[in-house]
């Protein structure tokens, strides 16, 4: 089974460049580690090389401890960013390596562990992420909750309610309290999925809240465009994460996790970050309202 690369460069086959299914049965407690996955995720820490595209920049990161959160800082990082990381408590073994990577580069990484689910501490969390980065351009909204249910008498509100907090409103939250700090130039990326319009049964909340995030994307870049911020979404399709084994999806489901897709295999992280660097960076300049799949070959409308 391939491992992973270490030049981010050189012509591959995009088929076999990363581990395919069948994978090892496995599960983990939420929110889990990606340590503990088989095969483990690549966010980057190997192959993601940087060119100076964000320097400068000082950038918020939800979710910033693992899989594409972790990823997109890894990157941010390399590429000259500050980064203030926001995860849960129960995160902060993930996040201290995340921290470490970081700081390697000679850049400063500062830890905001907290729920986002809580209204003033998502405020709060904008506020003091612009006092200590100095400025705020960049806001990068990852963490996400993502539970499986087979039936629809299955979900709870509590679960119901506890995905839309995590993925809309703290979305909502964080944009609200971010905007009126941004300068002309700043940018907004928000993190949809291939969900958003291929709904799987299993994942009923979470999908109506990637379907929210693509409107709220819409919406809020023609309000903030005379501002000079642009706000753009990611749309990942099914990407090795530990989100996926700690009850993301059902447990029979892992082993062939994104064999279904046209490449055969699930994304990597490190496959993601990419994406979240170019509409960060001033590259992307023109592009605004949009939502960009990242999904192995199944296209978005």
């Amino acid at each position: 089974m391939p491992t992973k690369k270490h030049d981010q460069f050189s012509m591959q086959n995009p088929l076999t460049q990363y581990p395919q299914p069948p994978f090892p049965a496995q599960g983990q407690e939420a929110p889990g580690l990606d340590s503990r996955m088989k095969p483990e995720p690549d966010h980057g820490e190997d192959t993601y090389k940087g060119f100076g595209r964000l320097a400068g920049r000082k950038a918020l990161i939800t979710g910033a401890d693992s899989g594409i959160g972790r990823a997109v800082a890894i990157a941010f990082a390399r590429e000259g960013a500050d980064i203030v990381l926001n995860y849960l408590p129960i995160e902060q073994a993930d996040a201290r390596e995340v921290i470490k990577l970081i700081e390697a580069e000679g850049r400063r990484a500062i830890a905001m562990p907290g729920d986002l689910k809580d209204e003033r501490f998502c405020k709060d969390l904008v506020d003091k992420a612009h006092e200590q980065l100095g400025g705020l351009d960049i806001l990068v909204n990852v963490a996400g909750k993502q539970v499986a249910r087979k039936e629809v008498a299955h979900l709870t509100s509590e679960q119901f309610d506890a995905t839309m907090k995590t993925n809309v409103y703290a979305l909502f939250w964080l944009c609200q309290a971010a905007v009126p700090l941004m300068p002309a130039g700043a940018t907004i990326i928000n993190t949809a999925s291939i969900q958003s319009y291929q709904p799987s049964a299993t994942l009923l909340d979470y999908a109506t809240t990637k379907a929210a995030i693509v409107a709220f994307t819409k919406a809020l870049a023609k309000q903030v465009i005379e501002r000079g911020i642009r706000v753009n979404a990611v749309a990942p399709g099914p990407i090795w994460t530990v989100l996926q084994p700690s009850g993301g999806q059902p447990a029979e489901k892992i082993p062939n996790f994104g064999g279904q897709t046209p490449m055969k295999r699930p994304g990597q992280p490190a496959e993601c970050a990419p994406l979240y660097v170019l509409l960060a960076s001033q590259e992307s300049s023109y592009i605004t309202g949009e939502v960009f799949g990242v999904t192995g070959g199944n296209p978005l409308p």
